[in-house]
């Protein structure tokens, strides 16, 4: 029959150990063998040692050979962990043991480059350099591993130019070393190194190259290599380069191999326009910070701009993730314009609005949004406004349009959104469609809602506008900071608002100011029953006296340090969630379609004279849907009538 290894999780398959009782238990004759600790001759810091559980809460690793997870037996040191198969492995290649491989050269069709299945794309590359395998011989150990012949006959030590001081010894990255040549981090296969020197190098940059001249459709002109035994910048990246040069004589440009093919233009999910690679910018462009890390961008060095937008990207930050932007075929999707190459805007961003009327400034004073029934005339006005944005839900500011004949209210920013949207943050490779009036969990925030939201068309998972626009890349403003504060994906510290660890955040580029990105989107108002005002949000108390630091709605101890609501008038403090409650964003007075009641349900939010729950019998405190008929009295709470699977989200989130 068919059964799994017990050691190494992977089919059994004949000769094999099992268990004398027949109780499940079977093992690979390799795995069985398997030493209960290794000396790698690729990893001399510690011995790789045999175990059968993880040290890690989550009980699981990722292999740093394969980067495959696993729950089974694995080698473990402080550095690395290994399946056994991935050990052994790589053991036996380091040992020079290719019988042990029963290898066997072969052209395999899979490693065509031709091919486009994704699922193949790791069956193409060497485990070893992880290049390309099809422009070499390569051989096949067993199923799941290829090499490249030279790759398996690797020498242990070699001394090469790029370090005359030490011998380069093979190993794993396990210190995840950026290569010295390319400034690439490469976190899987082997690299040569020096221990003491705190250095590596890619195999196959210091493989010599075969191609002393490269022809590349992105450059007009051919690049000559370069030995140069001094580093140097690279014009195409930027990034400082050493050893291995291409050069450009009728450009005057030097750069690494790999940029010598860069594409010229690149749609990215980063931006809604195309974006060029150019080896100089104009000396009046005028962003110089990058728009996705936002560090300066030097306008000496190669980048990715949009002229049209007037912004930049780091080379390395915009194609760090090949899912995040395709090459764009110039003759056959985009615009030539004035003899060049600039594009105005990119053709499959579409309007939400149609504009009607325009001030003399070009300032759109009159829109008809394709989700609302009547026209939207932009605000003249200047002042505070109890109304939420219907679009994002939270408190109404300047500039914003509101609706000639009903109330409904929209921030500027949140009018001027498309109708579909491409963004950085959404593993699909699917676009966004803009929707509204429907029930959703935010897959970002995880707050309920019925406002405006994109979603995927392929998962369709939903993500509100407050997120949206929050994440798309540039400087953003926070009324209780004076300083724009940016999004970085990689921070690790504490939130100022809520002192809560946070693993990506909005921080101040000018002070040690930070938010994750639920309190980035807190309301600055909210109205609650325990006060006739408007509570505030409040970044500090001056109240020294600690017998003041509570919660006027649940009664319990508050955090002086902590953001709070707060009625100067009436001197109310509240904790942000009291007062908030479970849905903050939900809009009351919608409509909402119910298939278990024959008319439609309004919802609503019950203050006083709380009926009871048609469903559950329990008052109805909270967010309820109340028929919209006066002679029909029925109300049932929101959590009874959601649809199973929203309600298994709260759940989760609670």
């Amino acid at each position: 029959g068919v059964a799994d290894c017990s050691k190494c999780g992977e089919k059994v398959s004949a000769p094999c150990f099992s268990c004398a009782e027949y109780c499940g238990f079977y093992l690979h004759k390799v795995c069985a063998a398997a030493p209960l600790e290794i000396n790698h001759p690729f990893h001399r810091d510690h011995p790789l040692v045999l175990m059968q559980k993880p040290p890690y809460s989550f009980g699981t690793y990722i292999c740093d050979f394969c980067d495959k997870t696993c729950e089974k037996f694995f080698y473990h040191c402080p550095d690395l962990d290994f399946h056994i198969k991935c050990a052994l492995f790589t053991f036996n290649i380091a040992e020079n043991n290719l019988k042990e491989l029963e290898h066997f050269v072969c052209q395999d069709p899979l490693v065509s480059t031709k091919n486009d299945d994704e699922e193949l794309e790791e069956v193409r590359k060497c485990f070893g350099c992880w290049e390309p395998l099809a422009n070499y011989t390569h051989i096949s150990p067993y199923c799941g591993f290829n090499l490249h012949k030279k790759c398996a006959e690797l020498p242990l030590e070699l001394s090469n130019i790029c370090h005359c001081q030490h011998p380069l010894v093979l190993q794993f990255n396990s210190e995840r070393l950026s290569c010295k040549i390319c400034k690439v981090t490469q976190k899987r296969g082997f690299v040569y190194g020096c221990s003491s020197c705190k250095l590596v190098f890619h195999i196959e940059c210091l493989s010599p190259p075969l191609d002393l001249a490269i022809e590349d459709e992105s450059h007009q002109h051919t690049f000559t290599r370069l030995l140069r035994r001094v580093p140097y910048i690279c014009d195409a990246c930027g990034i400082e380069g050493i050893y291995n040069a291409y050069i450009c004589c009728t450009c005057n440009i030097m750069v690494h191999k790999r940029c010598t093919s860069l594409p010229r233009i690149i749609k990215s999910k980063w931006h809604d326009h195309c974006i060029f690679h150019k080896y100089f910018l104009r000396n009046d462009f005028k962003s110089s910070s990058c728009t996705i890390c936002h560090d300066e961008v030097n306008p000496k060095h190669g980048s990715y701009s949009c002229s049209y937008c007037n912004i930049k990207f780091h080379l390395r930050c915009v194609t760090e993730e090949k899912g995040l932007y395709s090459v764009v075929s110039l003759e056959n999707e985009y615009e030539i314009s004035n003899g060049g190459l600039e594009i105005l805007s990119d053709k499959s961003v579409e309007s939400a609005t149609c504009v009607f009327e325009r001030n003399d400034a070009g300032e759109a004073t009159k829109i008809k949004h394709f989700k609302h029934l009547h026209d939207l005339k932009l605000s003249p006005f200047v002042g505070g406004y109890e109304n939420n944005c219907d679009g994002c839900m939270l408190p109404i500011s300047e500039p914003f349009y509101y609706c000639l004949e009903c109330v409904f209210f929209l921030h500027k920013v949140c009018a001027e959104l498309p109708k579909v949207k491409h963004v950085w943050h959404h593993p699909c490779q699917q676009p966004l469609s803009l929707i509204s009036n429907k029930a959703f969990c935010c897959g970002m925030c995880w707050h309920v809602s019925n406002a405006f939201a994109y979603e995927c068309c392929k998962c369709e998972t939903k993500i509100c506008l407050r997120c949206m626009t929050a994440f798309t890349p540039g400087a953003r403003t926070c009324l209780k900071h004076e300083h724009p504060l940016f999004f970085y994906r990689d921070y690790k510290g504490r939130c100022n608002a809520c002192s809560l660890p946070t693993w990506a955040a909005f921080c101040c580029k000018d002070c040690n100011f930070v938010l994750h990105r639920g309190c980035f989107s807190l309301p600055i108002t909210a109205h609650h029953k325990c006060d006739v005002h408007l509570l505030s949000l409040t970044d500090h108390d001056d109240n020294s006296y600690s017998e003041s630091h509570y919660c006027d709605i649940c009664e319990e101890s508050r955090d002086p340090n902590c953001w709070f609501y707060h009625c100067a008038a009436c001197d109310t403090s509240a904790h942000v969630g009291c007062v908030l409650g479970q849905y903050p964003f939900f809009k009351l007075g919608s409509i909402y379609e119910d298939k278990n009641h024959p008319h439609p349900l309004t919802i609503v939010n019950k203050i006083y004279y709380y009926p009871e729950c048609d469903k559950c019998g329990k008052l109805c405190e909270d967010l309820a849907l109340e028929c919209s008929k006066s002679d029909c009295k029925y109300i049932i709470h929101w959590n009874c009538a959601a649809s199973r699977s929203l309600q298994r989200w709260w759940e989760w989130l609670l």
